[in-house]
């Protein structure tokens, strides 16, 4: 064994410098006739509650509150256990998956009429989801958790719709929920 370790060093040596010196994935543009097609519908002023086996009743309405930092809640918490299914709210693509401090693990959905909504602190995203993947509304895009800067909260789903861009333009979507 003692005889292979220069090799197995170098080899592991080796690796790690391609991983360092590897260029990054450049995000691919969404495909330009699916969003086309997405500004031209409206956006819906009733749309369906993300999570599963949740009733309009059991909804608070949480926009506006105070946050970390002087910051104010944008968007709606929607109080589910760990791993609930969580659906998207409307059609679109799939423009953003990733991890950030605030959201923790996060999806990001290009809608209708251009508008762009925010699932965040789930506990994982769909297996085999993609940005630029075509969703319909009602279709699985993850599960409930406490990621980011929810890690001691109880899981929820943090929902945010935006009008004027990603991340833009917020507005309460407790009223479209309702």
């Amino acid at each position: 064994m003692s005889r292979y370790l220069p090799y197995l060093i170098l080899g592991f040596v080796l690796s790690l410098l391609a991983a360092c010196t590897t260029a990054p994935k450049k995000s691919q543009p969404l495909p330009a006739n699916r969003v086309s097609q997405l500004q031209m519908q409206s956006l819906s002023t009733h749309l369906p509650i993300p999570v599963k086996g949740i009733k309009a009743n059991q909804l608070t309405d949480t926009w506006g509150s105070a946050r970390s930092q002087g910051r104010r809640h944008e968007g709606i918490d929607i109080m589910a256990p760990r791993g609930t299914k969580v659906y998207s709210a409307t059609d679109g693509l799939i423009a953003n998956l990733r991890n950030n401090n605030l959201g923790g693990k996060v999806i990001w959905i290009l809608g209708p009429a251009g508008s762009w909504h925010y699932y965040a602190h789930l506990d994982g995203h769909k297996r085999g989801l993609a940005v630029g993947d075509y969703i319909k509304k009602g279709d699985l895009i993850g599960y409930v958790g406490n990621t980011g800067n929810a890690r001691y909260t109880a899981s929820h789903l943090h929902y945010g719709i935006y009008l004027s861009g990603k991340g833009r333009g917020a507005v309460n979507p407790y009223p479209y929920l309702r």
